[in-house]
């Protein structure tokens, strides 16, 4: 594998260990504004993780699964932060966050191959969870909508940075370039599962 396929995987592993384990999102620490919003997906390892796998998992259906996918994502996440924003209660949102990380783990690891409609439901599905869990955080002020438009940016370049890996995997053609990846699903659903049971 070329040297650009392995800086990216160990940004996004960086950028990963950097962050906190977001095991109790509603109502925790500042969440004014568009810098709060950004970096609210990016303090939680669990999103990060989840939206990177998003984006793996589009480049590997490819076509227009590349951005009707991660599309999908962002936009029933913006109908879950409404929802969230709302009060309106949803249950197992914790579950549903930490299920998407093994889910989508899974599915890249076995480079589960399936028509683009089912594709967006799956996605679609876990993003009212981690959508419900940023919305419930964004205040109730103007500064709210400032706090929604970061979490949407910062959601849609993680999925750009998972969908860049799974393309230069691609491009490459190597065997040990797409090993690589579907390891890096592998071991995301094994730490999807970590969250899920509480290990971290």
């Amino acid at each position: 594998m070329k040297r650009t396929s392995l800086t990216a995987l160990a940004a996004v592993a960086v950028l990963a260990a950097s962050s906190t384990i977001a095991s109790a999102h509603v109502g925790v620490g500042d969440t004014g504004g568009f810098a709060h919003g950004f970096w609210h997906p990016i303090g939680g390892v669990d999103h990060i993780l989840a939206m990177v796998m998003v984006g793996l998992f589009a480049a590997q259906l490819g076509g227009r699964a590349m951005w009707l996918v991660p599309a999908t994502f962002v936009g029933v996440m913006a109908l879950g932060g409404v929802v969230g924003f709302a009060g309106v209660p949803v249950p197992f949102v914790e579950l549903g966050i930490g299920l998407s990380i093994v889910v989508l783990g899974v599915a890249v690891a076995l480079r589960f191959r399936t028509v683009i409609a089912a594709a967006m439901a799956l996605v679609g599905f876990f993003a009212v969870f981690h959508g419900y869990a940023h919305g419930a955080e964004m205040p109730e002020t103007v500064a709210g909508l400032a706090y929604g438009a970061g979490f949407i940016v910062a959601t849609a370049l993680l999925h750009a940075c998972g969908l860049a890996l799974g393309l230069i995997a691609a491009r490459k053609a190597e065997p040990s370039g797409q090993t690589l990846i579907c390891a890096t699903g592998g071991l995301t659903a094994f730490a999807g599962i970590a969250v899920v049971t509480g290990i971290i």
